[in-house]
């Protein structure tokens, strides 16, 4: 089942990547400020460096210092990398992680419009993070987690790459109570970063698993309906604009069956309401800075 969420993940963050929804789309500008973009942040970077997917702003809870090495995993067109860049400086570096080749493409092409010097990209998913241990001063990702079929081999990797003393800083989908049937087994409603999503409590054990502590996992109260800001998006699926027959991005290159996935998705949130069950949350945890073995055991908090 892995394979085949990895798959239509691909495929609809894809057509995403070779959209050209950008800040310079009214809708996609609107739900990046309805998550907690500034009006100067969005003008500061490059516009497509947006496409309307996040959940929050990471980077505003990051609290980065010059010099610092920051990730951010599943980076998409830049977005966070770009804002973290210019916040860690030249003495510093900011490296997007990101498994689907359209938007490493994308990414590198912003950056390069951008002129930035202290940004890299690696094509790679975020379970085997292509970085040393120990190299990182802090983890950030907008609304990705939540994708990823292993979440705990995400935040055991999260767990590996920082330095001890360092800090996991996200924006995420977690859920307040169980999601209707016919939305958890939806694989629509997965790719819309609605299904994969866990329990917030959940999620804080997770963390705790990996050999985080001073976990803090809050809501951030925003109303996940923000995502109908862009034109026929649902979830944070956003429509393929510069198509020349508006193919929406939560259709599938392939398999042909999986044409009705936006469809199937829009049906889905018209009937429930997501804000009851989901929420947008922001995370925060420390790797321990004692030097020990970073496991469940003698990392926990209570031994740190």
């Amino acid at each position: 089942m892995s394979d085949q969420l990895l798959d239509a993940v691909k495929s609809k963050y894809g057509s995403v990547a070779e959209s050209s929804l950008s800040t310079d789309h009214a809708g996609v500008k609107a739900v990046a400020e309805a998550f907690g973009y500034s009006a100067e942040e969005l003008t500061s970077i490059p516009a497509a460096a947006n496409m309307g997917l996040s959940c929050g702003n990471p980077t505003a809870t990051a609290h980065l210092r010059p010099g610092e090495v920051v990730v951010d995993l599943g980076s998409g067109g830049g977005l966070d990398v770009f804002l973290a860049a210019k916040q860690v400086g030249p003495t510093g570096r900011a490296i997007g992680i990101d498994m689907t080749p359209a938007m490493i493409d994308r990414a590198r092409a912003n950056a390069a419009s951008g002129g930035y010097t202290n940004v890299e990209f690696f094509l790679s998913t975020i379970d085997r993070i292509p970085l040393p241990d120990a190299s990182v001063d802090c983890v950030i990702s907008n609304c990705v987690l939540n994708l990823a079929p292993d979440k705990p081999a995400v935040f055991r990797e999260i767990a590996r790459v920082l330095k001890p003393g360092g800090r996991l800083a996200a924006s995420d989908i977690a859920l307040k109570t169980d999601l209707p049937p016919e939305i958890s087994s939806s694989l629509a409603a997965y790719v819309g970063c609605i299904a994969g999503a866990i329990h917030i409590e959940t999620y804080r054990n997770e963390l705790l698993r990996a050999g985080f502590s001073n976990i803090a996992i809050v809501d951030s109260g925003a109303d996940l309906n923000a995502y109908t800001k862009v034109e026929n998006q649902s979830g944070c699926c956003s429509p393929a604009m510069d198509s020349a027959t508006q193919t929406s991005c939560c259709t599938p290159a392939a398999p042909a069956d999986a044409a009705t996935l936006h469809a199937d998705l829009s049906a889905l949130l018209a009937t429930y309401d997501v804000n009851a069950a989901a929420a947008s949350v922001k995370v925060y945890a420390l790797k321990p800075a004692s030097a020990c073995c970073c496991g469940p055991t003698c990392c926990s908090p209570t031994k740190a």
